[in-house]
């Protein structure tokens, strides 16, 4: 009798979604569903990117906060925007400065519920070697071990020092810099 409901208890909690105790709140990223983007204006024309290459680490439960985490590693010389030309200025010093910083990490510190399928997690993003608070609202939708997370955050790029010499300043490009974070993940 025990046993049974122990297994009701476990059935209903992935039915709403959540993690059992005795179930993983480690979640595999898949790669090819996920992407990690950034959408920015330059000559008062918005373009987008994308990071080719970049790694999560998640372990989330919702029932569980407190012990949630996520570590982000990005391999800056991986950024993509359609522009030849663009594209090859990214990583030079005035921009990503790949050959001083070639990974930019987002560590997070905490999360919190903020109702329904939202939250926010606190992070420490580090971008050419700055370190800087950041807050990143997402929503989150699990079903059948399936994870679904969509999030955006803007930046002010030159906190970070993106953007040296006649780049310091909000224009040519602007320097308000929108990351979009879409992840589809499976429990581990």
């Amino acid at each position: 009798m025990n046993r049974t409901l122990c297994r009701f208890a476990a059935g209903v909690a992935l039915a709403l979604g959540l993690s059992a105790p005795s179930l993983a709140a480690n979640w595999t990223v898949d790669a090819a569903q996920s992407s990690l983007g950034f959408e920015a204006s330059m000559n008062n024309t918005g373009f987008q990117g994308r990071f080719e290459d970049w790694r999560a680490e998640i372990s989330f439960d919702p029932a569980d906060l407190s012990a949630a985490k996520a570590s982000v590693t990005i391999n800056m010389s991986s950024a993509r925007t359609g522009d030849a030309t663009r594209d090859a200025a990214l990583p030079n010093g005035d921009w990503f400065d790949v050959s001083g910083f070639a990974e930019a990490t987002f560590e997070t510190t905490a999360f919190r519920a903020m109702g329904g399928d939202a939250y926010e997690a606190d992070g420490i993003l580090t971008l050419r070697g700055v370190a800087k608070p950041v807050t990143l609202p997402f929503t989150l939708t699990i079903a059948d071990g399936v994870a679904v997370m969509d999030g955006a955050v803007t930046l002010n790029r030159g906190d970070f020092g993106v953007g040296q010499g006649e780049f310091t300043g909000d224009t040519p490009v602007a320097l308000a810099v929108k990351v979009v974070v879409h992840i589809k993940a499976t429990a581990q």
